[in-house]
């Protein structure tokens, strides 16, 4: 009904009511007012955690969405360490965070009610952080796959891999070749602020020194200039002509000569230059190094675990550079058995989550009812991985037992070796 119609349609003729003649009916009665009747909201049943002695283990990767290649891989390679390591009561429960901050607390939250007993995971600083509060009031450790040191604490370790433990492993073995002064060059980024922290507080814990500290844009736009400033190139070019006038007025002949071919004169500031960048900034970088007289070889370049890829020794630049990071072949085992099960190359990550579940394997063997404690978790002997020996600090950051690997034109030597075993640490 369209409304109340005042005329009416009777055998095609219009009758209208006169109000004078026909009166009009009364109002029917009304019903008396009821109160409104609200829906009523059932709670859903809480889940109830079979109690069939399993240890359950929440595994949170993105599976689709950002990141989906990455952690199909992690997830795979996970799923091997539990074939090869884990007892009848390990139970892994994937969920995927879809690459989000909000697929991984849904994750998380399912994987909480399911009776998690630890995560792995998630892999993006931002999806950790978003979960943290879920664990933290399930009192559930979470061992995620984030390199970002600034969310790790209060329940949540990272395993990702560290600048600290990289710049301290690599200085540590340059102090112990007698070099003492140290520059480094680093973006102004949350990353090249902790690189150019770390090389001092190592470098002066061994005696030495930073002398040279350049800090440029996350992109610079002239790289040029940099490395021209910091190779101290005008100072060096201008003391090149001094030192060949004095030579001249003292008439010494065998002296110009040795300086003939000379682009500058006198000592650099520094005996090993670090550069904290990866990639084809580093190459571009590198490369300029030599073009302002800051030769590799009175010059020790070193770097970080950017420096991990394949391809480096193709600049010259870089040859006989120190990094430390794991060792290829610590990993071919590893990757051949991954690439024979699956049909395809691992993500270079996928040893941490490997490595993550092989841990939460071996702790639930023998840890009873509850074998992911803090203290279980934190052991100082640390852990054997597939990247070499590990432990997890109470500050929720990971130590690494790292070797120094030297570039070559061929791929890379160890020139020291990682440690069998961490020292023990000092409370």
């Amino acid at each position: 009904m369209r409304g109340v119609a005042a005329c009416m349609a009777l055998a095609g003729l219009v009758a209208c009511a006169s109000p004078q003649t026909v009166p009009a009916p009364p109002p029917p009665p009304q019903p008396p007012p009821q109160a409104e009747v609200l829906p009523q909201v059932v709670a859903p049943p809480p889940r109830v955690v079979p109690n069939d002695g399993k240890t359950r283990i929440a595994l949170l990767l993105p599976l689709t969405g950002r990141g989906a290649n990455i952690g199909k891989s992690m997830l795979d390679a996970a799923q091997l360490a539990v074939f090869e390591l884990a007892g009848d009561e390990f139970l892994l429960l994937p969920r995927d965070t879809r690459g989000t901050p909000e697929g991984a607390a849904a994750a998380a939250q399912a994987a909480m009610d399911e009776g998690a007993k630890l995560v792995l995971g998630p892999l993006f600083s931002n999806d950790a952080t978003a979960i943290r509060p879920i664990a933290a009031t399930a009192n559930v450790p979470v061992l995620s796959f984030s390199s970002d040191w600034a969310i790790a604490g209060g329940g949540l370790w990272t395993l990702g891999f560290q600048p600290q433990d990289q710049v301290r492993r690599v200085v540590n073995h340059a102090l112990a070749q007698g070099i003492t002064r140290f520059g480094v060059l680093a973006p102004n980024t949350a990353y090249g602020q902790a690189v150019v922290d770390s090389l001092a507080q190592a470098a002066q814990a061994g005696g030495g020194q930073v002398t040279k500290v350049e800090r440029y844009a996350a992109n610079p736009s002239n790289p040029t200039d940099l490395v021209k400033r910091f190779a101290e190139f005008d100072r060096r070019r201008a003391a090149l002509e001094a030192e060949r006038a004095r030579l001249r007025q003292a008439g010494d002949e065998p002296g110009l000569r040795r300086l003939a071919n000379a682009s500058t004169f006198g000592e650099l500031p520094y005996q090993a230059v670090l550069l904290a960048e990866g990639g084809a900034k580093l190459k571009e970088l590198a490369s300029l190094l030599p073009f302002f007289d800051v030769d590799p070889g009175p010059v020790r370049v070193l770097g970080t675990g950017l420096w991990d890829e394949p391809g480096l020794g193709r600049e010259p630049a870089l040859l006989g550079g120190w990094y430390a990071a794991p060792a290829p072949e610590s990993r071919q085992p590893f990757e051949a058995r991954f690439q024979e099960l699956y049909g395809y190359r691992p993500h270079r990550l996928a040893t941490l989550a490997y490595d993550a579940t092989a841990l939460a394997a071996v702790l639930s063997k023998g840890g009873g009812r509850e074998p992911f404690t803090p203290g279980a978790l934190t052991n100082p002997n640390g852990f054997a991985g597939i990247d070499g020996i590990f432990r997890l600090l109470p500050n929720g950051l990971p130590e690494r037992g790292l070797p120094v690997l030297e570039v070559t034109r061929a791929g890379v030597n160890v020139v020291d070796p990682a440690p069998a075993s961490f020292e023990p640490r000092a409370f």
